[in-house]
């Protein structure tokens, strides 16, 4: 069980790393205005959705103790992530706010996960 855990554990960095990935490679794009949500954002988020509801069942299953207040909250940042770039994912350009948010909330939820022990 051990081995299936950490195996997600690596992909859900995957995931954080495709969306936070896609996210900086727009940085330059931002500044300028005509920053869009990448298809690796949308696909990141998902990642992260799918193997963080999967790591919970697994911890759960393997008795480990998991915070669900901690949970709850990454959850959340994740759907209104999800929820702005799924809105906006055919657009040509994303507003400067909207962009630098879905950075903000992203950078939120991987120092939750990290700080929060």
């Amino acid at each position: 069980m051990t081995v299936l855990i950490h195996v997600f554990v690596a992909l859900h960095i995957i995931g954080i790393a495709a969306l936070l990935g896609g996210f900086l490679t727009q940085m330059k794009a931002m500044g300028r205005g005509t920053a869009r949500f990448v298809p690796a954002m949308l696909h990141g988020a998902i990642t992260m959705l799918v193997t963080g509801v999967v790591l919970v069942g697994l911890n759960e299953a393997d008795g480990h103790h998991v915070n669900n207040i901690k949970i709850g909250i990454k959850l959340a940042l994740l759907i209104v992530i999800l929820g702005l770039i799924y809105v906006k994912r055919d657009e040509e350009t994303v507003d400067k706010g909207m962009f630098g948010l879905v950075g903000a909330l992203t950078t939120a939820n991987i120092f939750i996960a990290v700080l929060w022990t």
